[in-house]
């Protein structure tokens, strides 16, 4: 129903022509001194500036500018924005440097109206996102020219908290808990772009702004990735919820039910959306189509990722599966019931409805 093959604009899905898409946004011009320019610092490169640097190319403006990689105050000067170097942040001067003592800007403070939850300390690409994030993903994703601002707006905070967060927690060393942890993690994307630097011990002989440009290659795959995510896959997800949802006593005169046609990632919209629509911990109990002949009941958890539900199954099904169960439940077309209760199975839709019903009536 609400499915949508995942597209990009850069052609994702072959990943050579993506690749030599984006190397060719990359080239190095040799142009008039009209070009505009981008500025950030040479030498070392992080996630963070290479990541800034591909969101202003991408953007009309910015599409052909010339990428100036120095710490010379003079040259940056000259550059039309600058990034992640110049210890200035201004932007109606278009700086966007973080590295100040006195820096300590966050997705909130410079966006209030998105409230106080966001509360890392930005990075370059942070200060980049936060100012021309939303025009990016336009830019990026055609398929947003049918999507209302509203749902624009939580497409763009969606980026932020799964993408851009991160790159700005790892720039800032903010961590991402207390305490030590029991592993590290090596694979993520800001340990990938710095593995493309040249390492100490070869000769500095290297094009570093090839390398940069190698870079921005790596970390457009991953961004295009998640806007496209976001608006091809996770949107209609979230739309799709929300239909279920106001249909919900359609289903169940309780309004405690709800019913999706098919098996999709749901629980972190149906969070979402029922503190949006203040319905408090209301539904207790989802029915899906998981394929043909086989239909799921899942009892809500008390949070997306928890496996304590709101109410479990019927206690005494716990465990059993098939004719034992269809007898104890007096259902007909039981297939199983997990062995903790949150989540149980039957061959029809109304076998599947009539186990939730049981549930919601029967003591805890």
């Amino acid at each position: 129903m609400f499915r949508k093959v995942l597209t990009c604009s850069f052609a994702v899905v072959n990943r050579y022509s993506f690749q030599s898409c984006v190397r060719r946004q990359f080239v190095c011009h040799s142009a008039p001194a009209a070009i505009m320019k981008i500025g950030t610092h040479d030498g070392v490169f992080h996630c963070d500036e290479v990541l800034a640097c591909y969101m202003l190319k991408s953007l009309p403006e910015y599409k052909d500018a010339e990428i100036v990689r120095t710490r010379d105050s003079a040259k940056l000067n000259e550059c039309d924005i600058v990034v992640d170097v110049g210890a200035v942040f201004d932007h109606d001067k278009k700086r966007y440097d973080h590295h100040q003592r006195e820096f300590n800007e966050t997705l909130s403070s410079l966006k209030p109206e998105l409230g106080e939850k966001y509360k890392i300390k930005l990075s370059s690409a942070g200060l980049i996102y936060t100012y021309y994030g939303l025009e990016v993903i336009k830019q990026l994703e055609p398929n947003t020219s049918t999507i209302s601002s509203s749902d624009l707006d939580i497409i763009f905070k969606k980026v932020y908290e799964n993408f851009i967060q991160e790159i700005d927690a790892i720039d800032n060393g903010v961590p991402m808990f207390a305490g030590e942890p029991v592993y590290k993690i090596r694979t993520n994307l800001s340990n990938r772009v710095a593995r493309l630097n040249p390492d100490w011990n070869t000769k500095q002989t290297h094009d570093m702004d090839e390398i940069f440009k190698k870079a921005m290659v790596l970390v457009s795959e991953e961004f295009l990735y998640t806007v496209n995510y976001f608006v091809n896959v996770w949107l209609p997800a979230r739309v799709y919820v929300k239909s279920s949802l106001e249909s919900r006593f359609n289903i169940h005169n309780s309004g405690q039910i709800v019913e999706f046609t098919e098996r999709f990632p749901w629980k972190e919209h149906l969070f979402d959306l029922e503190e949006e629509l203040g319905l408090g911990h209301e539904v207790k109990y989802v029915i899906f189509n998981d394929k043909p002949d086989s239909w799921r009941v899942q009892a809500v958890p008390v949070n997306p990722t928890s496996f304590v539900t709101r109410k479990p199954l019927k206690k005494d099904w716990w465990g059993v599966r098939d004719e034992i169960l269809s007898d104890t439940a007096g259902i007909k077309g039981c297939i199983f019931c997990h062995s903790t209760g949150f989540i149980g199975g039957n061959k029809t839709r109304d076998g599947a409805l009539e186990m939730a019903i049981a549930s919601l009536q029967a003591e805890l």
